[in-house]
């Protein structure tokens, strides 16, 4: 009896850290898809493989999951690796391309829209936008008036995200190395401090 016990394999322990990764992912999909309002727990357990209960033990609920998923799709340090004598050029070519050369991107904004959209989650995006990319965004630019300009940089680029999601495809010939010329021109002109007619 002692040997057939010792001989049983010791129960397979959860990776908690792999467990707590399929949740955001999961919590990430459906929030892009279904917005905060009409994304279901248990959905998002089963997509992640899990039971609901750990979904509630590791983030509380649906709230506090929403907030930590939103925080996942946040990449705040993308612009120390930005360029200034490239990265008007490198935006307005990524803009001409198609929402679907980067699929998790997309997906993040897509999140990110909807997140925009909805009274119950629009205050907790504010806060996250504020501390994870107009901050950076204000510090990158400098200068002076670097709040406002900052603002302007982010809106005009989530501006143009939303024309390539709707047009959801690349652009190609005359119209591609137009498009690509005149938003170069647009962001180039966004990063200057120097006050427009000055």
């Amino acid at each position: 009896m002692t040997d057939a016990l010792l001989a049983r394999p010791a129960p397979r322990k959860r990776n908690a850290e792999a467990t707590r990764a399929a949740i955001l992912e999961a919590a990430k999909s459906q929030f892009a898809l279904l917005g905060y309002d009409c994304a279901v727990l248990r959905d998002i357990a089963r997509e992640a493989g899990v039971d609901v209960a750990l979904v509630k033990r590791y983030f509380g609920g649906k709230e506090a999951l929403f907030v930590e998923a939103l925080r996942a799709s946040f990449v705040g340090d993308g612009m120390r690796g930005w360029d200034r004598a490239t990265i008007a050029q490198e935006l307005a070519t990524t803009l001409a391309g198609s929402p679907h050369e980067d699929e998790a991107r997309t997906h993040r904004f897509q999140f990110l829209l909807r997140a925009a959209t909805s009274p119950t989650t629009a205050p907790l995006l504010n806060v996250l936008v504020h501390d994870r990319f107009m901050d950076p965004i204000r510090q990158w630019l400098g200068g002076e008036d670097a709040d406002a300009r900052a603002r302007v940089f982010a809106a005009t680029y989530i501006g143009f995200l939303v024309e390539r999601l709707v047009r959801g495809e690349a652009l190609h010939g005359r119209e591609r190395q137009v498009f690509i010329e005149r938003v170069t021109a647009v962001f180039a002109g966004l990063m200057t401090d120097e006050a427009a007619g000055a």
